[in-house]
């Protein structure tokens, strides 16, 4: 869990008396009904254009995920433009972390068949983030477009896309699936496989990626459990404790995006979907159950931790965005009108977030953030790109910017 995670555990403990009543558990936080997106949508439309917080998003983005010394921070620019994003120079993104950053290890002795094996290092000697969560590299590419065909020039000699999968699939086990840290990986192998698609591991085992998918769908399941049930319980949040979902990095929503990312298969889709509409219930009800905490703990926060706070707020509502708009492209969703209300109030709260970060002066001088507070200034970095993504998800009344297809096979 980051630095801003842990301190907004700390802040929020407790909040249960800055709570608004329950009874009005249906009544969104105030903070993100200051915006004009928020207006009610039975009403005539405002004419006037909500301020566009999308340039600044993407362009802060660009701009400082293109690093070619920072590959995590170039894995974020793949988030946003996919293959089309560049490093500082030139050179497409991927090129440079497959060229400066792939390892390569000699063959171990008694392991059938014989292969070198390919692996990105958590992170570099001076510290530098190249892959903290597991094949977040490798789910970077393929969600980028890269087909399993690609080939990257190494110095080590070319390296194909499939060569980095076959590793992945060397490496799992089915035991990672209730890891926390498995949302990439498993993101990456729905990316790669299909439904009836089986294959050996490391260890002789066969796997089978539906069963996989089926006991990631209930890790979800179980891990969502105390939101949905304060969700019927008709609470107006359910605090916030580093259980369940909140044990995982970024909020679980990685996992969410890796899970029902597998139901883009029309058979799964069909089998899936009353449980997949139950955790989209869930993950809506989330906006106004966090947003209020959020809320409470900046109105009582030392100066010192705002900036923290506000960081975090970025990261919880882009990537809520951002996993709303791929749920959507990947599962076929059509929000009900006041699914689409919801979306458009994340919309809001986030509009709202970054103008207070802008105020704050966050996207002005990153490298002296960085001195001061050199996670903080990675995770501005990171949120920054999944809020331009989710962000440009929605930015159509119902379209998104194309999704990256499924890699071809």
């Amino acid at each position: 869990m980051t630095m801003t995670a842990s301190l907004l555990v700390s802040l929020t403990l407790g909040l249960s008396a800055a709570a608004p009543d329950p009874a009005r558990a249906d009544e969104p936080w105030p903070a993100a009904m200051r915006s004009p997106r928020s207006a009610d949508l039975r009403r005539a439309p405002d004419t006037t254009p909500p301020p566009d917080i999308f340039p600044l998003l993407a362009s802060r983005c660009r701009q400082w995920a293109s690093e070619p010394a920072n590959p995590w921070a170039l894995a974020h620019g793949l988030v946003l433009d996919g293959r089309d994003f560049r490093a500082r120079g030139g050179q497409p993104a991927a090129n440079v972390i497959l060229a400066r950053y792939l390892r390569r290890a000699p063959p171990q002795p008694n392991t059938a068949p014989a292969r070198e094996r390919l692996f990105f290092d958590a992170r570099t000697p001076d510290g530098t983030p190249v892959e903290p969560h597991p094949a977040l590299q490798i789910k970077s590419l393929l969600r980028a477009g890269y087909p399993l065909s690609h080939r990257f020039d190494t110095p080590g000699g070319p390296v194909a896309v499939q060569a980095l999968v076959d590793q992945l699939k060397h490496d799992f086990r089915p035991a990672l699936v209730a890891n926390p840290e498995s949302a990439w990986t498993l993101d990456a192998l729905a990316l790669a496989l299909e439904p009836g698609a089986t294959f050996r591991n490391g260890e002789g085992a066969t796997v089978r990626i539906d069963a996989v998918m089926r006991s990631a769908l209930a890790a979800l399941e179980a891990a969502q459990a105390e939101l949905s049930a304060g969700m019927r319980a008709g609470q107006a949040q359910v605090p916030k404790r580093k259980q369940g979902i909140y044990a995982h990095p970024c909020g679980g929503l990685h996992y969410f995006q890796a899970v029902t990312g597998w139901a883009r298969h029309p058979s799964v889709r069909k089998a899936w979907r009353k449980r997949l509409d139950a955790q989209l219930e869930v993950l809506l009800y989330r906006l106004d159950s966090e947003g209020r905490q959020y809320e409470a703990a900046l109105a009582t926060a030392p100066f010192a931790y705002r900036l923290p706070l506000l960081v975090q707020m970025l990261k919880f509502q882009g990537h809520l965005l951002e996993t709303l708009g791929r749920y959507r492209d990947d599962t076929g969703w059509r929000p009900t009108k006041a699914q689409r209300q919801t979306v458009e109030r994340a919309r809001a709260a986030l509009e709202h977030t970054v103008r207070r970060l802008e105020d704050a002066g966050a996207f002005e001088d990153l490298p002296a953030l960085a001195a001061r507070q050199p996670q903080l200034a990675l995770d501005l970095v990171g949120d920054t790109c999944h809020a331009a993504r989710g962000e440009a998800l929605w930015r159509e009344a119902g379209l998104s910017v194309p999704a990256a297809p499924a890699p071809p096979r």
